[in-house]
């Protein structure tokens, strides 16, 4: 049962993300921002961060297609770039101490690092005709403050169930 967890703690997550697009409402603060939520890849990050590049690589994979077969038209973008980014983050961990304040920033960048290539890919294959600056005052940054917010409550269940998880992989 216990293995099962994780799965269904990613499930959720995915899940928890299409309702908050589906619910959000379209002006914020009586702008056009909008609002991405990353809450699934938030996860994978702490997974890479606590259980290891392995296991974050992985799941970014098998999350990041079910993503593009669910959301995308262009299935690729986010099965290539979760467990990319993912192992970016994992090398940038071995430079830097594991504390849940590293992991909360290393966290943002990689959601940063995630909505930049997906406005590359995009503006690449004409999806987007948006331009860079209005692409960082309409999307990233209120991207990054609401997934900002969620890592401020997620960030330390995360660190503890992460950590149980690689405490029971390694006792196997």
């Amino acid at each position: 049962m216990k293995k099962l967890l994780l799965p269904l703690l990613f499930l959720f997550l995915f899940l928890l993300e299409s309702m908050f697009v589906q619910y959000a409402p379209p002006k914020v603060f009586g702008h056009d921002y909008i609002l991405v939520p990353h809450f699934l890849f938030a996860g994978i990050l702490f997974l890479t961060i606590y259980a290891g590049r392995k296991y974050g690589i992985i799941y970014g994979a098998i999350f990041g297609l079910l993503f593009d077969i669910v959301w995308i038209e262009i299935i690729g973008i986010y099965f290539f770039l979760f467990p990319f980014v993912a192992y970016l983050i994992s090398k940038i961990m071995h430079v830097l101490q594991t504390n849940i304040i590293v992991a909360f920033l290393i966290s943002l960048v990689g959601i940063a690092l995630l909505e930049l290539g997906v406005y590359e890919m995009d503006f690449l294959i004409h999806i987007t005709t948006l331009e860079f600056m209005s692409f960082l005052e309409m999307r990233l940054y209120p991207s990054l403050l609401l997934n900002a917010v969620f890592l401020v409550i997620a960030s330390y269940p995360f660190k503890r169930r992460f950590e149980k998880f690689a405490e029971s992989i390694r006792d196997e």
